[in-house]
């Protein structure tokens, strides 16, 4: 498989005051949408035009393709709030922030990493589609390769160590690729060979309380998990005491990533209380958000170098 990088000239973002009763009545919502009191005061909002240079923009276009644009780092909880504009808000927020960052990736992979059960898949797929990424999953390919065998029985047939091996085979393989999002294995960050292969990309560590891992495990099973696969007895206190021992071994690790998703830093941004009321679109949006502070912090220490 062979993908060529895109490389993308950062195109221009132009933004104007339009009636938000106009956009609200545009996107249906108008009863459930809920605007920062300095907006409602001015009965205004503020939208991004496409992405087009300012002359070759025209009245029509201004009218036709309009795009809310927001964060969530700008808006109060209070208006992030349940129900159908919820679900609007945060896919026009999603596909703003990767309109925005996709130009300055150039083309480079993006491989999460985490605990087993922090959602890297459903994150990882969401996240390709808003870039127009192609999404991997690195034990997808390691079971490929030997013959589609699952991970558990690769586990129990080979041991660990193959499996290992055959994990840095197959990141070394996406390394020489572009325009990915990788979800890798919970172990891929103990072999320091394998972060010389995810450090041709941006590594992104979703960092989600032990509880709740343990929760989403013992809820589905341990049966595809060979590192925590038990007997008899509690299902949580055992996957949580498993999980708090590998976590102890590979935490110093996931830290090494370029960037970091805490999803209790993202509840308590959103005002929830547990972190299971998150959505994947809400923790694919801080992804993003952290994602582009890296970016803006690897031009300045470029520009400081050069």
């Amino acid at each position: 498989m062979s993908m060529e990088a895109a490389t993308v000239a950062p195109r221009l973002q132009i933004s104007t005051w339009v009636d938000s009763d106009k956009v609200a009545r545009r996107l249906r919502t108008r009863s459930a949408a809920s605007f920062s009191p300095r907006l409602k005061d001015r009965n205004m909002t503020q939208v991004l035009l496409p992405h087009l240079p300012t002359s070759k923009v025209s009245n029509r276009q201004r009218h036709v393709a309009l795009e809310v644009s927001c964060s969530y780092n700008n808006f109060p909880a209070s208006t992030v709030e349940s129900g159908n504009f919820h679900t609007l808000d945060e896919s026009l927020v999603l596909k703003n922030k990767a309109l925005a960052i996709e130009p300055y990736l150039n083309g480079r992979c993006i491989y999460l990493v985490g605990m087993m059960g922090s959602g890297k898949t459903t994150v990882g797929k969401i996240m390709a589609q808003a870039l127009s990424y192609s999404f991997i999953d690195s034990d997808s390919l390691v079971e490929h390769d030997v013959g589609g065998t699952s991970v558990a029985e690769i586990f129990k047939l080979y041991g660990e160590g193959f499996f290992r091996d055959k994990e840095t085979e197959a990141l070394r393989k996406l390394s020489l690729m572009h325009r990915l999002v990788v979800s890798t294995g919970g172990g891929a960050v103990v072999r320091p060979v394998n972060w010389k292969c995810m450090k041709k990309g941006i590594s992104v560590w979703l960092d989600v309380p032990l509880e709740a891992l343990a929760q989403r495990i013992a809820a589905v099973g341990t049966g595809s998990r060979p590192l925590l696969h038990h007997g008899s007895g509690d299902a949580y206190r055992k996957t949580y005491m498993r999980l708090t021992s590998l976590f102890e071994e590979r935490g110093d690790s996931y830290a090494n990533a370029n960037a970091r998703v805490s999803l209790e830093n993202i509840a308590a941004k959103l005002g929830y209380r547990d972190v299971s009321n998150l959505t994947p679109t809400a923790i694919v949006i801080e992804a993003l958000e952290q994602i582009e502070s890296y970016l803006k912090e690897e031009h300045r220490h470029a520009h400081i170098t050069f």
